[in-house]
């Protein structure tokens, strides 16, 4: 099979496609033919050496959509999709033409989803659930403010808490661009600066803070939340330690919770592939604008491309 592939650590100029092995199924595992693969910050991240439990030589990517080829009579030809903080990491990933996967992770794709689309949906979507409904446990009639909304994380939360019945309130240094789907979901917009609190006060504060960029956001996501409020954090943008007045933390009564899908295996995260999958088969969900495609032998520009922060999605297709 092709598959890219790095021997070490560093820019996408180490990557390579080459001819590998195809892997076969056993009593434990299947084997999925990859249609489409998308990439991640995550995997460029892990490219770099970012991981420290990655083992080069590694086949890297964590998203894809595909059909399975070999593994149980039941599973044999079966459009199926996933997403893994293993893939890609301590297993080999999805920017190959076949992956081997354990038969627990087998997810059917949404039959409303191309399998491109499907592709483009699993990291963002899956950190966007736990967060959202797994921790924060959000409600319908909440409030939910997404700082960050116009991202790839951002505009999943926008959607899921919408499909919840959620009020929406998006954040960001500027709107979501027209036609994207966080567009079409949040009730609000307030542009991120130093009157974003205030902002948030105007509209009664939220229930809950899906904090997508953290680090320097830290401290105003504090200050937009209600009493007795949760603030999800995901990310440490620009700033790994962060201060913040315990006093008002704790008289407010604040819960802060972390929310990190690479510590879902891809048998762990198909669960949530399977919620996910009703939302989008029911049209509540819709998936994410495609900024550019690469086939398998341009991986090297599909990892530039996200490693210059393309808005949008980044897929490669195999065929």
């Amino acid at each position: 099979m092709k598959a890219l592939q790095f021997k070490a650590f560093g820019s996408p100029d180490v990557l390579e496609c080459l001819e590998l092995p195809t892997p076969q199924a056993d009593d434990d595992h299947a084997v999925v033919r990859v249609f489409s693969a998308s990439v991640n910050p995550s995997d460029v991240k892990n490219l770099s050496g970012h991981f420290r439990h990655t083992l080069p030589p590694r086949i890297p990517g964590r998203d894809f959509s595909g059909v399975v080829v070999e593994g149980p009579a039941e599973w044999l030809g079966m459009d199926v999709w996933g997403t893994g903080g293993d893939i890609g990491f301590t297993r080999d990933g999805s920017h190959a033409e076949f992956i081997r996967l354990p038969i627990a992770a087998l997810a059917r794709k949404p039959a409303a989803l191309s399998h491109e689309q499907a592709a483009a949906i699993g990291v963002n979507f899956v950190v966007a659930w736990l967060g959202t409904v797994d921790y924060a446990q959000l409600a319908q009639g909440e409030t939910v403010a997404v700082i960050g909304v116009g991202g790839g994380v951002g505009g999943a939360v926008a959607q899921i808490a919408k499909s919840l019945g959620a009020r929406v309130i998006g954040l960001d240094r500027q709107a979501p661009q027209n036609g994207s789907p966080a567009a079409a979901r949040i009730d609000h917009y307030l542009p991120f600066d130093e009157h974003a609190a205030e902002g948030m006060r105007a509209l009664g504060g939220a229930d809950v803070v899906y904090d997508t960029v953290g680090g320097v956001a830290f401290e105003t996501a504090l200050g937009l939340v209600k009493r007795r409020g949760r603030v999800v954090e995901i990310s440490a943008t620009g700033k790994r330690r962060v201060e913040f007045d315990l006093i008002d933390f704790y008289h407010n009564e604040t819960r802060l919770l972390g929310a990190d899908s690479a510590k879902l295996g891809v048998a762990e995260s198909a669960r949530l592939m399977r919620e996910l999958a009703q939302g989008f088969d029911s049209g509540r969900l819709v998936p994410p604008v495609i900024a550019h495609r690469f086939g398998l032998e341009q991986g090297r520009d599909a990892y530039r491309a996200v490693a210059a922060g393309t808005r949008g999605r980044v897929v490669i297709n195999m065929a």
